[in-house]
């Protein structure tokens, strides 16, 4: 997950924002039991491929607003209408390429095709930027504005994400879109491609490196592109993937450099007493001891591959783990079911279940399970391949399968229905990340790639 430790930046922070939804409505949301899959008779679909399903869907969710087309995030349920988050494409293209097919790759390249037109077609800046998302499909917004356009504006412009304030650009997220991109680049060799992925490197050289004792790289730049004073561990992580990538692609050594002062921030973060990496920094001086999130501790493992930091993984599985039921305080699980994993983070295990998340959104529940995260632990734990971590990854594949079986049903993108038990849920019920938002049981293009990828055994995050 990136964008988390600025608040005008956190693409999460708004979901379920003024919808006054209740936790009997996202049970009733999420209760459908699974349906057969096609005619009578048929074989279902597999997971995987009812997986891909959504993907395809939320992709092509508006087929009247042309062919250069992003992925919508969530089902129209979050309320976040046709947001599509950078973040959540560039998985997007990498879990449609760890799928191997050529369908994969067609769209692969539709969704990479679609990045470099918003990087030529930014309404403001010719920089190499991306925004934290963008518009993909006409809306009428809350305040009864309508929102016409759809990802290409009628000037040829891209449809930045106003209404919500997403106009900003987090180092995460560049990040992220230079791994999609570098990927695209190694699997097809167009040149086109790597361009994309250099100029995002470029640009977060330019914005993001400092000179602060920690070291590392920034947050990244407000809506305002004013500087923010965060540093990321997981941002940090992402660059040693992306800067190592480009040193590979280019043969350019000071790719190298930058990938060493990123992997240093990173090895900072580190705490060896617990055996877990620590969030960040607000200021590049004081490290930040809490919240420990999920994913600093899983990223690190996929894109260090460090035996001397693979504890983080032991911490994350021991330290978040989560047990959602029926019978737990706030939870949505319908009744006779439960779903294990991982959640956020440190803070999410100490939520007031007396208190909603944010106005307007439900209360959480503190065994929430987020399987976007659930997805990276059984992949790293896959990747690591100590004894027994096969066997606890296939058990978070099977809860994040079991999800996509039974909770979300009845939720559309674009209007439109989705095929059957297609799409995993971002939250097995309402959970506080602890950092400012919450994850609801809404089917999220996110938490569908990871989980991919982890059935793939892709790990994303390696040079």
């Amino acid at each position: 997950m990136t964008g988390r430790q600025g608040p005008a930046l956190s693409r999460r922070s708004l979901i379920g924002a003024g919808l006054g939804i209740s936790a009997a409505g996202l049970t009733a949301a999420g209760s459908g039991q699974a349906l057969a899959a096609g005619p009578a008779g048929a074989r279902p679909a597999s997971a995987p491929d009812r997986g891909h399903a959504f993907l395809a869907a939320a992709m092509d969710a508006y087929p009247d607003q042309g062919g250069i087309r992003l992925t919508q995030s969530y089902t129209d349920q979050a309320g976040l209408f046709s947001t599509a988050f950078t973040y959540d494409n560039a998985l997007a293209v990498l879990a449609h390429l760890a799928a191997r097919t050529a369908n994969g790759l067609t769209r692969a390249e539709a969704l990479g095709d679609a990045l470099l037109y918003a990087q030529l077609h930014d309404p403001a800046y010719d920089d190499g930027r991306l925004r934290q998302a963008y518009n993909v499909g006409p809306y009428t917004f809350y305040d009864g504005s309508p929102q016409p356009d759809g990802f290409v504006r009628p000037d040829g412009t891209v449809n930045v994400g106003t209404q919500f304030g997403f106009t900003g650009t987090a180092v995460g997220d560049m990040a992220w879109a230079g791994i999609a991109l570098s990927a695209l680049a190694r699997r097809t060799g167009a040149r086109r491609f790597l361009t994309g992925a250099v100029r995002i490197g470029e640009w977060i050289e330019r914005t993001g490196r400092t000179d602060e004792p920690l070291g590392g790289y920034k947050f990244g730049v407000d809506g305002a592109n004013q500087r923010l004073p965060f540093t990321s561990t997981e941002h940090n992580t992402d660059l040693v993937c992306l800067f190592g990538r480009l040193a590979r692609l280019t043969g350019d050594r000071v790719w190298l450099e930058r990938r060493a002062r990123a992997e240093a921030f990173v090895r900072r973060m580190w705490e060896p007493s617990g055996g877990f990496f620590y969030t960040g920094s607000n200021d590049g001086v004081t490290v930040n001891t809490s919240p420990v999130p999920e994913d600093t501790q899983t990223w690190t493992h996929l894109a260090l591959g460090s035996r001397r930091f693979s504890r983080s993984l032991d911490w994350a599985a021991a330290e978040l783990a989560v047990l959602d039921h029926s019978g737990r305080t706030n939870s949505t699980v319908p009744a006779g079911q439960s779903y294990e994993g991982v959640t956020f983070s440190s803070a999410s295990l100490l939520a007031d279940e007396d208190a909603p998340i944010a106005a307007g959104q439900p209360k959480p529940d503190r065994n929430g399970v987020w399987f976007e995260g659930t997805a990276h632990l059984a992949l790293a734990l896959r990747d690591r391949g100590a004894p027994g971590d096969e066997a606890r990854a296939r058990r978070l594949i099977a809860s994040a399968e079991k999800a996509q079986d039974l909770l979300g049903a009845g939720q559309t993108v674009g209007g439109g229905a989705l095929p059957e038990r297609c799409g995993v849920v971002s939250a097995s019920s309402p959970l506080d990340t602890g950092f400012g938002f919450g994850y609801y049981p809404y089917r999220h293009t996110g938490a569908t790639a990871w989980y991919l990828m982890a059935v793939a055994r892709y790990n994303p995050l390696r040079a």
